[in-house]
């Protein structure tokens, strides 16, 4: 009889596989797909882990890491490679929610694996609170986005939680800002979509503010550890604000927060159930 894979939710702490098994399945699916000429990399806050190794320490420290750290994978590619993904996770053992691809397929795929549960695929771009555009930048890094798209995937969101704040400071302590994308926060980079979106900027500028009222909250953090990130931070902020902001973005300004000012992030795992999980028919 058929093996239904299990939603993450169903599997008990003891089955969950550790971190270690999320980075390895993400590497070699990446170098699967480089070895097939695919544009595939890695992004969210197992990224920033892959992308912060010499900061092991203070992961283990934040207690970011733990049995139950990562949930799935988060990847992105180019949509003209929509095809050939699907190929590569059928041959690595995922199946597809066909649900999903129906609804979503455009624009992201979710496969269930049997050892790691879950994996998705975004397309061209992460369209969330806010949207970041993909499009010419997978080339900048690997195997992961550039590290200003890691950041900018973290503040662009209107609820950002305790954890994302974690990955923030990680992330910040890990790179100096710079302006190119040599593992370095390219602050060109961060600030593009900021200065053309006003919406995007208020809620980027406000967690990073955020994230910098935060450091005094963590004592795994040193004092240096708390003036790099500040001054990272401030740095970020100096330049966005130098920087200059489009008509749209001026008009939206003199409006402010007073009506919403982001997108409502589609949460299309309200709508799973157990019945919508792929079998796996080899079994």
């Amino acid at each position: 009889m058929a093996e239904r894979f299990r939603l993450p939710s169903e599997i008990p702490l003891e089955e969950w596989p550790a971190p270690s098994e999320f980075v390895q399945e993400s590497l070699d699916c990446i170098g699967k797909a480089r070895d097939k000429r695919i544009h595939l990399r890695v992004m969210g806050g197992l990224a920033i882990f892959i992308h912060s190794q010499e900061f092991m320490d203070l992961w283990k420290q934040m207690e970011r890491l733990g049995k139950k750290v990562f949930t799935d994978i988060d990847y992105v590619s180019y949509g003209k490679y929509r095809a050939e993904v699907m190929d590569l996770f059928r041959e690595r053992g995922f199946l597809v929610n066909q649900k999903i691809l129906y609804l979503y397929g455009k624009d992201r795929h979710v496969y269930y694996g049997s050892r790691i549960p879950m994996a998705e695929v975004f397309f061209d771009k992460l369209a969330m609170n806010h949207t970041i555009d993909f499009r010419g930048r997978l080339e900048a890094d690997y195997p992961t986005i550039p590290v200003a798209e890691l950041l900018l995937q973290k503040i662009q969101m209107v609820r950002m939680n305790e954890k994302d704040v974690k990955d923030a400071i990680v992330l910040l302590r890990a790179h100096p800002v710079g302006t190119d994308d040599t593992d370095k926060i390219n602050k060109v980079a961060v600030a593009a979509p900021l200065l053309k979106d006003w919406g995007f900027y208020y809620t980027a500028t406000t967690n990073l503010k955020r994230i910098e009222d935060s450091l005094g909250n963590y004592t795994a953090l040193s004092n240096e550890d708390r003036k790099i990130v500040a001054s990272r931070v401030r740095e970020l902020l100096t330049y966005v604000e130098s920087q200059p902001k489009s008509l749209n973005w001026k008009a939206r300004s003199i409006i402010g927060p007073k009506l919403k000012w982001y997108n409502e992030v589609d949460e299309w795992d309200v709508i799973e159930s157990a019945s919508d999980v792929p079998r796996d028919e080899t079994k």
